[in-house]
């Protein structure tokens, strides 16, 4: 699942854009590395164990990303209505409130979009069981709740939080679970336990978590201020910048401990291909230590998103390579 993480752009897009221009701005394809990391790391792991099947990592993949779509829907239509997206807003270009889309066609898609997850979600419930039913359900509660309903989570200084949670521990052990069980002869799906997922899944998710949680906080740094004047609480607003950019530092460093603590026991040296990415990282890392402004800080965001896309690519083949050699 995924909630708001944004990257690159700018609000200077020329005012004469198509409806299918418009339709791709609101899709925000930029931000599906996100969606796509923590099922390529529980991919990679599942092959390193034995456990890869390919149609449910597949379905997997494509239910990620239908929730990042649906996701980046709701929260383009909910800022709008809730007044979150102003003409001051540094960010990426909103359809919603910019005019270029109407506002009851967003939450139709944002409704088709996480329908279609759904749909999709129906076989990975027959792979995997109740376990998914709930995992999938929450994910789109998680989804739509972000922005929207009566009390918006990522008003409330509660969205790192929850993209830690659904971009890192859900969505990486949650592709480990549907490939495992799947793989697993003898297990009927509605009898597969929670057992299957060892604890190394649940370490593997930390550093798609710490950067996907990385990208929402450069994103609050940039709007502090238009998210104040608007009431939306995030940890920024609540906890100023010095907060944010120490929560920077600690989840971007996270994602090049954790590879070290695979090679340290026994998973293999090929596990810290992902410190190849570290001077990205670094330089990113001076960026949010000394700007706010967007100017400085939208190429930051997306290059956050290609980070996240490289370390996790980097990581599942350094987690699987072993098996082959």
């Amino acid at each position: 699942m995924s909630t708001e993480v944004e990257s690159g752009g700018g609000s200077d897009e020329p005012a004469d854009i198509s409806k299918r221009e418009a339709w791709v701005m609101a899709a925000r394809p930029q931000t599906l590395p996100a969606g796509a990391a923590p099922v390529i790391v529980g991919t990679g792991l599942a092959l390193r164990l034995g456990e890869f099947a390919v149609l449910p990592a597949l379905g997997a993949l494509v239910g990620a990303l239908l929730l990042q779509v649906g996701t980046n829907f709701a929260n383009d239509y909910y800022d709008a209505v809730k007044g979150a997206d102003t003409e001051e807003r540094e960010g990426f270009t909103r359809v919603t409130a910019g005019g270029l889309i109407p506002a009851a066609q967003v939450k139709r898609a944002m409704y088709g979009t996480f329908g279609l997850a759904i749909l999709l979600g129906t076989y990975l419930v027959y792979v995997g069981g109740p376990v998914i039913v709930v995992v999938g359900l929450s994910s789109v509660a998680a989804g739509i709740l972000y922005t929207g309903g009566p009390y918006p989570y990522g008003y409330r200084g509660l969205g790192e939080f929850f993209v830690f949670l659904y971009f890192g521990l859900v969505a990486v052990t949650g592709t480990y679970y549907v490939q495992a069980v799947a793989s697993v002869a003898g297990i009927p799906p509605f009898d597969a336990p929670l057992s299957v997922v060892p604890l190394a899944a649940v370490v593997a998710a930390l550093p798609a978590a710490g950067l996907s949680s990385a990208i929402l906080v450069i994103n609050n740094v940039r709007d502090r201020e238009t998210d104040a004047e608007a009431g939306k609480q995030t940890l920024t607003v609540l906890l100023g910048y010095r907060f944010s950019r120490v929560e920077f530092c600690a989840l971007v460093g996270m994602a090049y401990v954790i590879p070290a603590v695979f090679a340290a026991t026994g998973w293999g040296l090929s596990a810290l291909l992902p410190l190849a990415t570290l001077s990205g990282a670094l330089d990113i890392g001076e960026t949010v230590l000394e700007r706010t402004d967007g100017a400085a800080l939208n190429p930051a965001l997306e290059k956050t998103g290609k980070l996240l896309a490289a370390h996790s690519v980097l990581f599942a083949i350094g987690l699987a390579l072993p098996r082959f050699l």
